[in-house]
């Protein structure tokens, strides 16, 4: 597990108190996860992920590329709470559902489950406990046998663990089948005969068959109609109250996020980044990234005024992510470095000189050209200054790498934002405990202006 720095309110990072806020409305805690870590090798195909180095000998060595999902991950989740887990797509989010349920195994951290930690489970064990935590996932046509009838369907986990003769094992389908909103004489139909979202129930009616606890929801409404998503959320709210379930609800949208989730943790790049009560985290979001999550989102007005806000650049690749902070690339409040006495103009004219250059956006015709183009109103002096110089001189001879180099470790790799994992508890603008950002905004423990 990756050391974690101290908090701003000087806490640790163990699973039980690791700047995450937890639940205060809801059961004792259920689930915790204590920097759980999942790196898949890099098989893209013959000798693809293996780079050569060598080592302080002189000998060539081989190494191998890693693609890190998911990164000293810690939370917990509470009884009888939804925990939703956003962010876009390929950050992690499904990698990091299979991995607690141990459907991959971790490359590091642990999950405890009602206190228990599955690492010290046996095979057997392990087998057991599944049936307290199911999954539903997220394409209700693929996750469904075709071949099979959907009381069978639903019937195949308590089989599977034992559950009832078979005369008690189609009661319970037919009663389920009824419980999600389906008609129980459908017992016998096939899966084609049936709606994207009778599917989906079919799904939930499946995942409820051996009376889980936790329920872990990978995209369960993405792949239907609005007019449809409503009602399976409102069945899934309904079946949580009615047989107590502890959800994580995976989506990317953050409209669902709102409607159904106690608390959310929005992940970035493998790691989460934020995480709060639900109307704390939409109200006063205190991670830019999340920020940005909000700022996208469709406003049903088209009178209403403004721009939907936009990220610069893409997302890192996560074999090789940024240092410190991972969204430290794209984002747009990247803390100027202590090493240079910067106005907000200056630092964010540098920025943006450097971000083109990197890119190659521009022709370099001449000195002027550039410094009109992007220090047009405000340009830095002193050491700062010098290193622009020098970068526009490097432009004018055509060693447009070698000036993206000397600006990214003169400005961007010298910035606390790259020096550092950033993990802090903030204060709360609500009535709620805690409230966990990952941004070196906050590293004096008072909120940016």
């Amino acid at each position: 597990m990756t050391e974690r720095p101290a908090t701003a309110s000087g806490d640790g990072g163990d699973a039980g108190d690791a700047g995450y806020p937890t639940s205060p409305d809801q059961g004792e805690t259920l689930l915790a996860l204590d920097g759980l870590t999942k790196h898949f090798r890099n098989d893209g195909g013959f000798l693809s992920g293996l780079t050569l180095g060598r080592d302080v000998d002189g000998l060539v060595g081989i190494d191998r590329e890693w693609v890190r999902a998911v990164d000293d991950v810690s939370f917990e989740i509470a009884s009888g709470e939804t925990l939703g887990l956003v962010g876009e797509s390929g950050c992690g989010k499904s990698t990091l559902a299979r991995t607690i349920l141990q459907l991959v195994q971790p490359t590091a951290g642990d999950v405890y489950y009602k206190g228990r930690n599955f690492a010290e489970m046996g095979r057997e064990e392990l087998r057991r406990q599944r049936r307290d935590m199911q999954m539903i996932f997220q394409d209700p046509q693929s996750s469904l046998n075709p071949r099979m009838k959907v009381g069978r369907i639903v019937e195949e986990p308590m089989e599977a663990h034992g559950m009832l003769d078979a005369e008690g094992r189609e009661a319970r389908a037919r009663e389920l089948l009824e419980r999600v909103g389906l008609d129980p004489q459908h017992y016998n139909r096939y899966p084609h005969a049936f709606s994207g979202g009778q599917r989906q129930r079919i799904n939930l009616a499946r995942a409820l068959s051996v009376n889980p606890d936790f329920v872990v929801c990978d995209e369960p409404v993405s792949a239907l109609d609005v007019s449809i998503q409503a009602q399976v959320l409102n069945t899934m709210a309904d079946l949580q109250a009615e047989f107590g379930l502890t959800y994580l609800f995976i989506t990317h949208d953050l409209s669902v996020i709102r409607h159904i989730s106690d608390r959310v943790a929005v992940m970035y790049l493998g790691e989460v980044v934020e995480l709060a009560e639900t109307e704390e985290l939409f109200e006063h979001p205190r991670h830019p990234y999340t920020e940005a999550l909000l700022n996208a989102i469709p406003v049903p007005d088209p009178r209403a005024p403004g721009v939907r806000g936009r990220l610069e650049g893409d997302v890192p690749s996560p074999i090789d992510p940024p240092s410190g902070c991972r969204f430290r690339t794209r984002c747009p409040e990247l803390i100027v470095p202590g090493d240079y006495d910067l106005t907000p103009a200056e630092w964010a004219n540098v920025r943006a000189f450097a971000r083109s250059v990197d890119r190659h956006e521009f022709e370099a015709e001449s000195e002027l050209a550039v410094r009109r183009e992007f220090f047009g109103n405000a340009e830095p002096d002193g050491e700062a200054g010098r290193i622009v110089d020098e970068a526009i001189a490097r432009l004018l001879t055509g060693e447009w790498d070698g000036a993206a180099a000397l600006l990214n470790e003169s400005f961007a790799d010298r910035s606390i934002c790259a020096r550092g994992r950033p993990d802090y508890e903030v204060e709360p603008e609500r009535d709620v405990d805690r409230h966990f950002a990952a941004c070196h905004l906050h590293r004096d423990g008072t909120p940016p202006d």
